[in-house]
């Protein structure tokens, strides 16, 4: 037993380091991109830009292209599982667990904010979907209850993959060239893909405090939240009319 598993590691040695990283790489990106669109809490885009930052170091030229079709067509399969299994608890009274974790991971102000710019732009907001962060949930549960045709899903979400696939390797090609050891590009490219990812949840919580913040003060105005009673608004043609009126 230990004489054959001594006798395959040394066989893997001898191979070339790069047709070993294809032979695993490859399959390994496919299926973690397709697990990671069935299960949104795989962080498929660091994956596509780390396997970018590895091909580009190796010599053949078209490992980038092998990269970009494989996570593109990873990630269109796993959308359009999630899709149809979404369809199955919409068109079923009892629902199904794949809709309710659906549902459970979009927040009903994004979804009727997706809902609204599905009716205007339609395919368009779906090919957008995937390059926002948290974008793609709320935009397929915005088709789902519109009942959206799964071919028509997919070829938006095709291009839209596409389009992920690409931005997410052109981050793993910038690190790649930045650095001369494929592991230092690949701390650049998930620390860029996580910025990224981060930077739009930052961006509403702040925007969120800052319009939280006049709510909070209002009952220190001396209206009638403070207890006083409120004061009679003076005539239009008076001076400081204005004063106690609220818009």
């Amino acid at each position: 037993m230990s004489d054959g598993i001594a006798r395959f590691a040394e066989v893997v040695g001898e191979l070339p380091p790069e047709s070993t990283q294809q032979a695993v790489g490859y399959p390994s990106l496919f299926l973690l991109v397709a697990l990671g669109a069935l299960v949104p809490v795989v962080p498929t885009g660091a994956i596509v830009s780390s396997a970018a930052v590895v091909a580009f170091h190796q010599t053949s030229p078209l490992s980038l292209l092998f990269v970009f079709l494989v996570a593109a067509f990873a990630a269109c399969l796993g959308d359009a599982a999630l899709y149809w299994l979404g369809r199955r608890g919409v068109h079923s009274d009892k629902g199904s667990r794949w809709l309710a974790a659906l549902e459970g991971r979009a927040p009903p102000e994004r979804l009727a904010h997706a809902r609204e710019r599905l009716d205007a732009h339609q395919v368009s907001v779906l090919v957008l979907s995937r390059l926002v962060p948290a974008g793609r949930i709320p935009v397929m549960l915005a088709c789902l209850l519109a009942e959206m045709p799964l071919s028509r899903f997919v070829r938006g979400d095709a291009a839209a993959c596409l389009a992920w696939a690409a931005t997410y390797q052109l981050i793993g090609i910038l690190g790649g060239s930045l650095f001369p050891e494929p592991w230092q590009g690949v701390v650049a490219a998930v620390a860029l893909t996580v910025l990224i990812s981060a930077v739009p949840a930052l961006w509403r919580r702040v925007r969120g405090t800052r319009s939280g913040a006049p709510a909070s003060g209002a009952p220190a105005s001396g209206g009638p939240a403070s207890g006083a009673p409120a004061p009679e608004t003076p005539a239009s043609g008076a001076p400081g009319g204005s004063r106690h009126e609220h818009p």
